[in-house]
């Protein structure tokens, strides 16, 4: 007589649902919450809605790929925010005022963010300041940065190619700001499945030291982590500038905990070792759907704060809790 395991037959699609998006609880949570919306609001359920939600995920949605890579090795970056804010007024001073092609100033402006990222890397490296305090530092530094370099000014007038970047939907449905940020998403998804560079993050988030007895150069990763952090909030900088057609250097003020818990919701661990892109995705999702939704049944942006920081601690909670029965 043989026995029938129902768990095991159901194991191999759920295994493969959770190997693709590295998070099932997540994603049962994004089901709930648009069939919760689509029965609130006829407006939620469209084609343009859904697509208006892609526009708006853009800017969090490259970001929070930086912050995957860094929380994964167990660290946090708070200066974000700040960085974006330092692309966006380098990109508009390069282009507006010094006269180089916004090209050049959309390549200076990652130049900068890549150094914002490599003094953080060296700080929390060499230095061994905690990486809360070093990016803390460089929150407010980034943020002073960007105030001096046109005292405080708003930028505006750019050329009408850059600003359609996020205007024109290609094919009628996608703008190219979103296919930038589905393409970012893409490749972090392959250097963290298939490349060992990618499994290196998941081995020191896990355990530095033994990371370091396996071969692997704890120091230059953690560098480069955060290097990549600040030149993809650099990028969400260029693309916020395409959605505004201006540059202020007060954008990005609170991105970076939006950021944080993107990644969070999207189960990736605080400690380190645990998570992945297609998780973070839907993290990103779900404060875009929350978001989008919450302004169609008039709740007040005040509530809405409320409201998506109690998800975070729902979310963190089910997290702990998995991984304790686990």
């Amino acid at each position: 007589m043989v026995a029938i395991n129902v768990s095991e037959e159901k194991r191999p699609s759920v295994t493969w649902l959770k190997k693709l998006t590295g998070a099932t609880g997540p994603l049962v949570g994004l089901l709930a919450l648009c069939v919760f919306l689509s029965l609130s609001t006829d407006a939620f359920l469209s084609l343009r809605n859904g697509l208006n939600i892609l526009d708006q995920i853009t800017v969090l949605g490259i970001m929070a790929v930086g912050m995957t890579f860094v929380i994964l090795i167990g660290g946090i970056d708070l200066s974000v925010g700040s960085v974006l804010a330092l692309s966006m007024m380098v990109m508009g001073w390069t282009a507006n005022i010094a006269g180089l092609p916004l090209v050049a100033g959309i390549a200076v402006a990652l130049v900068a963010s890549a150094v914002s990222g490599l003094i953080v890397g060296f700080l929390v490296t060499l230095f061994r300041v905690p990486a809360f305090i070093a990016t803390l530092a460089m929150m407010s530094a980034a943020r002073g940065v960007a105030n001096m370099i046109t005292d405080g000014q708003q930028i505006v007038g750019f050329p009408d190619w850059f600003m359609m970047l996020a205007i024109d939907r290609h094919f009628g449905v996608l703008t190219a700001t979103v296919f930038l940020m589905l393409a970012v998403v893409a490749v972090a998804w392959v250097f963290l499945h298939f490349r060992s560079e990618g499994r290196m993050l998941y081995a020191v988030g896990g355990n530095p030291e033994v990371a370091r007895l396996a071969g692997i150069n704890v120091q230059l990763v953690t560098i480069a982590v955060y290097v990549a952090s600040a030149v993809l909030a650099g990028l969400a900088g260029i693309v916020l500038a395409a959605r505004l057609d201006s540059v202020q250097p007060s954008s990005g003020f609170g991105y970076e905990l939006d950021t944080i818990a993107a990644v969070v919701i999207g189960g990736t661990s605080l400690s380190g070792g645990s998570g992945g892109i297609g998780g973070t995705l839907i993290g990103v999702l779900i404060i875009g759907v929350l978001r989008n939704g919450l302004n169609l049944l008039n709740v007040s942006p005040f509530l809405q704060q409320v409201i998506i920081g109690i998800v975070i601690v729902l979310a963190v909670g089910a997290e702990t809790i998995r991984r304790r029965r686990a």
